[in-house]
């Protein structure tokens, strides 16, 4: 599983990727996270606010940060 969190760096972004990789752990899924922090490849996602969670290149959120259950059924349904 490939895993992007799209954010410029800022403190939600950064708090965005480690309940990722909290949910990860939690669940034993094998995925790869990336944090992308340059604009021009966020835009490509279509994505205008972050930060955004990306999984196999589909954006599954937007704006917010889910929280670690959340972000586990969304990892689970892949």
């Amino acid at each position: 599983m490939k895993i992007e969190i799209l954010g410029t760096g800022c403190a939600k972004c950064d708090k965005l990727e480690e309940m990722v990789r909290l949910a990860i752990e939690e669940t034993g899924v094998n995925a790869d996270v990336n944090h992308i922090r340059d604009i021009k490849k966020i835009m490509t996602y279509g994505v205008m606010t972050t930060p955004a969670l990306v999984i196999n290149g589909e954006v599954k959120a937007t704006g917010k940060i889910p929280s670690v259950e959340e972000i586990k059924k969304i990892i689970a349904k892949k």
